[in-house]
């Protein structure tokens, strides 16, 4: 491997212009503290379209999107194209008569057709919600999907195909709905996505153009519903517009250099749809979509994907870049590309493993000679989604930093914790067709409650910044009264577990101690016991003894109850989309867990321990 690391010292970083965040401290008689940025938000436009205009006019010719082909090249859309387009499908969607009553529902993935559509709807004004696929290609029930599409009442219903999504449409879409495909190959009617692009652009779709404004619905984000049906957040032009400023002035680079993201994350969460795409937009930048993932399955097309695209931003999730690492460290010319003009690693949707940043750090001093800035924070569906970052110097795998300008933090004692709540021109109105849910969303200065606990990384320096401190309704008492706190905990047992697990439960509500339920990565354990798969694998002495020395080596390092691991069971069934357990995204809920598997629970806990119980 070829090392360009600096010879003794600290390499220092990449230069790399980022915002930094100044904020005030307010402290209060009650225990309430608001923590505010000094630093005005800047202005921002009416409607993220106002964006593609400009765009269209100053760089018509740069890439705005691409997707693979199925010969093996790019297809790729200008900005100029992508207004076209835009126009053509907003007089197709307008003379439909289509509104925020009877919206469009995209049931398919990441693709140019589904981006073009959204184009479309941006421009006239009409709300969209891309739902997750996995509720139409996974699911068994369509119960979700039945649940999403009965709120949101539909007009028209779009899917790439319907080999794949046959059989959701026709449990799930309205009598009176249109069916759209990209290929309209179906025994059904249905309209193909190209006659919307070939519509005449007419004065319609303009006048429509003229009356979005800042209130306008733009879309509908459809959370996983963990414990419960699904909730449809309703997002405006004015929270995607206000949080691409936000982003913008903490990412300032993007102001010089249009960035260039090549992307798997999915675009029916907001990660993917409103942040990353949002981005691209806003900045005029290209976004190449991977159609690889970081699975066993899906990693062989990303890396074919990073071998032709270098990226100038990459976003995953912790588990992407877990099956990147070792990947770059096996291969100097995928290493090289993939960081020969990257300014920036940004990582959300769970913790990330110690060693996995430090991998990516070691990674870029021996590429460039430098240590790549390597961010994250804190936000929610519900907030756009960027509202806290990481300043450089105090970044950590924990960290969630500081306020972004534009939002306001209000942190309230609950059961010995800081809960978060914001305030901010980018956070949802509430949620959609849901006047309950969205009354309990606030509390009565108008801050939404994120549900997050956190707490200063440094009581001494505040200006370091604030630590996740977990999920206040995670959070549970033993027996003995105990509090535990179920996020920092799951994240250090992770850690402690890796690679051998995928993701730890802590059970113990009411309980004299605390036991876990783990959900292997049978991938990491195949070597462990080869030619063995499912429970088989699990059963093996070899792979139980590898778990239970990681549990020894927790209930030792463990300082009480609130953190010691008494015993564990291995998961040999996968997380249930259909039960809540597993998100779009790929993380798993510790409360649905809890309540769809309580007999595992209960075998954790019943004497004589059964022999699948592993005690520490």
């Amino acid at each position: 491997m070829l090392d360009k690391r600096t010879q003794g010292g600290d390499p220092g970083w990449l230069p790399v212009s980022l915002g930094r965040n100044s904020v005030d401290f307010t402290y209060g008689p009650d225990g309430v503290v608001h923590v505010r940025p000094t630093k005005p938000l800047p202005a921002y436009p009416d409607r993220l379209t106002d964006r593609l205009l400009h765009w269209a006019e100053v760089a018509p010719d740069r890439v705005y999107m691409a997707e693979r082909e199925p010969a093996g090249g790019w297809r790729e859309i200008t900005y100029g194209q992508a207004l076209v387009h835009a126009r053509a499908v907003a007089s197709a969607l307008v003379a439909r008569g289509l509104s925020a009553e009877r919206p469009v529902a995209i049931l398919s993935g990441n693709d140019l057709d589904h981006a073009m559509l959204v184009l479309g709807c941006l421009y006239a004004g009409i709300p969209f919600a891309a739902i997750s696929p996995a509720y139409s290609t996974v699911s068994t029930d369509f119960d979700k999907l039945r649940y999403i599409m009965g709120k949101l009442t539909p007009g028209l219903v779009f899917a790439a195909n319907a080999e794949a999504y046959g059989l959701a449409l026709e449990a799930v879409v309205p009598a009176d709905a249109e069916v759209v495909l990209s290929k309209p190959e179906w025994h059904r009617a249905a309209t193909p996505f190209s006659d919307l692009l070939a519509t005449q652009a007419g004065d319609a779709a303009e006048t429509a153009h003229r009356m979005v404004g800042p209130d306008t619905i733009a879309k509908f984000l459809y959370t996983s519903g963990s414990t419960g049906n699904p909730k449809g957040v309703v997002t405006t032009q004015r929270m995607l517009c206000s949080n691409q400023v936000m982003l913008r002035e903490t990412l300032a680079f993007v102001k010089d250099e249009p960035p260039v993201l090549i992307d798997w994350l999915p675009w029916n969460h907001v990660f993917g749809g409103s942040h990353n795409c949002g981005l691209v937009l806003y900045n005029g930048g290209s976004l190449y979509i991977d159609g690889g993932k970081p699975t066993p399955a899906g990693i062989p097309e990303t890396l074919r994907n990073l071998r032709e695209i270098a990226p100038t931003i990459y976003f995953n999730v912790p588990k992407g870049f877990e099956e990147l690492v070792p990947r770059l460290e096996a291969d100097d010319t995928l290493r090289e590309q993939f960081f020969s003009r990257l300014k920036m690693l940004f990582f959300a949707g769970a913790g990330i493993s110690p060693v996995v940043w430090k991998a990516m750090e070691d990674l870029a001093v021996q590429t460039i000679g430098r240590r790549i800035p390597i961010l994250t924070g804190l936000g929610a569906t519900e907030t756009a989604p960027f509202a806290m970052v990481c300043d450089l110097e105090h970044a950590g795998a924990a960290r969630v930093g500081l306020p972004v300008p534009g939002v306001e933090l209000k942190l309230v004692p609950v059961n010995g914790k800081m809960e978060a709540r914001v305030r901010a021109p980018s956070v949802t109105p509430g949620y959609w067709r849901e006047p309950e849910l969205s009354s309990a969303a606030f509390d009565g200065e108008g801050y939404y409650r994120l549900g997050d606990a956190l707490r200063l990384a440094d009581e001494a320096d505040p200006a370091k910044g604030y630590v996740f401190d977990g999920r206040i309704n995670e959070d549970f008492k033993l027996s003995s009264g105990t509090w535990v706190s179920v996020g920092p905990l799951r994240a250090d047992l992770v850690s402690r577990f890796a690679p051998f697990a995928r993701d730890v439960i802590v059970a113990g509500l009411n309980r004299d101690d605390i036991t876990l339920l783990i959900f292997p990565d049978f991938q990491a354990l195949a070597p462990v016991a080869p030619g063995l798969s499912g429970e088989a694998l699990l059963a093996d002495q070899r792979v139980r003894a590898v778990f239970r020395e990681k549990l020894a080596a927790a209930a030792k390092a463990a300082t009480g109850s609130s953190n010691r691991a008494a015993r564990a069971l291995l998961l040999a069934a996968p997380p249930d989309i259909d039960r809540g357990e597993l998100t779009d995204k790929g993380t798993i809920s510790q409360m649905a867990v809890l309540a769809n598997r309580c007999d595992l629970v209960e075998e954790l806990y019943s004497k004589p321990y059964s022999p699948r119980v592993m005690v520490a």
